[in-house]
C-alpha cells in the first residue's frame, strides 16, 4: 500500500476511499496521531457517520482519557520498532461519550519507516469480551484462540459416544507441521498470533453446527455431527488445503504453514471420548510419518489408511 501524499492522483485517492468504505472491518489510515483517510465503517463505529467524518481528527478523540491515549501510542511505537504488528483490545469512546471495547490491529505501511503512516483496523468485540468474562465461558474455552478447550471438546464428543441415534458423527485431529520453526522464527508472540489466525481460519471453514477446539499447543480438533467418514475426509482435505494456502505474517516476516489431519468416524467400538480422540490422533501421526501435509483415515482394527 502507498500512503496518500500531496502528489497522489485523485483517482488513487478515490480508489483508496472506495476500498476503505467496502472493507468488512472498520479501517483508517493514521499519521502523526491523526486520522487521514477513514472508511465509512470506522466513522459509523465511532458515531461520526455525518459528512464531516473523522478525517483530520486527532486519535486522542477516540480514547477515554489522555493516559489511555499516551499508553497506546507508546505500545504502538514499541511494537513497530520491533517490526511486530499491533494487536490488542482497547476501550474506546464514541462521539456521544459511550464506550466500547475494540480489537485494534495496526501496522505501518512501510516497515522500514515505522513512525510513518499506519493502517488501523478495528472490530467491536464488546459482546465477545463480556462473554469471556463469564465464569462458564472461561472454563470451557482456550484463552489464546477462544476456541473450545480440550475438556469441553471431550464433553461434546462424549455426548455422541454410545448414542443410539443413527446419524454418523466424525472427528478430525489437526496437527500443524514443524510449528516449532514458526516459534523460533517469530518468537512466542508471533507463534501465538499464528495459532490465533489458524483457529480463525478453521472456524470460518466449517458449519455452524461443527465444534472447533484447540486441544493443546499446535493441535486442533473438529467435531462433525451428521457427517460420515467419506464427507469428513473431504472436509479434512479442504481444511488441510486452506491451511497450506495460509501465510503467517509477523511484521515483515512471512512463513508457510502446513498440517496433517486425522479422520475418524465414531463407532460402537469406541467406548469413550478419549478413545475417539486417540483414533483421530493416531491417523494424524501416521500422516506426519508419511511426510506431513496430508490426510489419513482411521478405521477400527486396521492401520490408518491414506486419504
Amino acid at each position: 500500500m502507498i500512503p496518500i501524499t500531496p502528489d497522489s492522483s485523485p483517482t488513487a485517492e478515490m480508489r483508496l476511499h472506495a476500498l476503505l468504505d467496502r472493507c468488512p472491518v472498520a479501517a483508517a489510515y493514521v499519521h502523526e496521531q491523526r486520522f487521514g483517510l477513514v472508511g465509512a465503517g470506522l466513522n459509523q463505529l465511532f458515531g461520526r457517520g455525518d459528512e464531516a467524518g473523522m478525517g483530520g481528527q486527532p486519535t486522542r478523540s477516540v480514547h477515554v482519557c489522555d493516559a489511555s491515549h499516551a499508553s497506546l501510542e507508546q505500545r504502538l511505537r514499541e511494537a513497530f520498532a520491533r517490526q511486530h504488528p499491533f494487536d490488542e483490545e482497547i476501550e474506546f469512546a464514541r462521539r456521544d461519550g459511550t464506550r466500547f471495547w475494540g480489537r485494534l490491529r495496526a501496522m505501518p505501511l512501510d516497515w522500514a519507516a515505522p513512525q510513518g503512516e499506519a493502517l488501523w483496523l478495528i472490530d467491536d468485540v464488546s459482546a465477545e469480551r463480556q462473554q469471556r468474562c463469564q465464569p462458564t465461558w472461561a472454563s470451557t474455552h482456550d484463552d489464546l484462540t477462544e476456541l473450545c478447550n480440550r475438556r469441553e471438546f471431550e464433553r461434546r464428543v462424549a455426548d455422541h459416544v454410545g448414542s443410539r441415534r443413527r446419524e454418523p458423527v466424525s472427528v478430525l485431529h489437526i496437527d500443524l507441521d514443524h510449528f516449532r520453526q514458526i516459534n523460533l522464527q517469530f518468537g512466542q508472540a508471533g507463534g501465538d498470533h499464528a495459532l490465533f489466525e489458524v483457529a480463525t481460519l478453521l472456524q470460518a471453514r466449517v458449519r455452524a453446527s461443527d465444534i472447533v477446539a484447540r486441544l493443546e499447543d499446535d493441535h486442533f480438533a473438529v467435531l462433525l455431527p451428521a457427517c460420515d467418514e467419506r464427507w469428513a475426509q473431504l472436509i479434512a482435505d479442504k481444511l488441510r488445503h486452506a491451511i497450506g494456502q495460509f501465510r503467517v505474517r509477523w511484521g515483515d516476516k512471512r512463513s508457510r504453514v502446513t498440517a496433517c489431519v486425522g479422520v475418524t468416524q465414531i463407532s460402537q467400538t469406541m467406548a469413550t471420548a478419549e478413545a475417539v480422540l486417540e483414533s483421530a490422533a493416531a491417523a494424524s501421526r501416521d500422516a506426519k510419518k508419511a511426510g506431513g501435509n496430508s490426510v489419513r483415515v482411521y478405521r477400527a482394527a486396521e492401520q490408518p489408511v491414506a486419504a
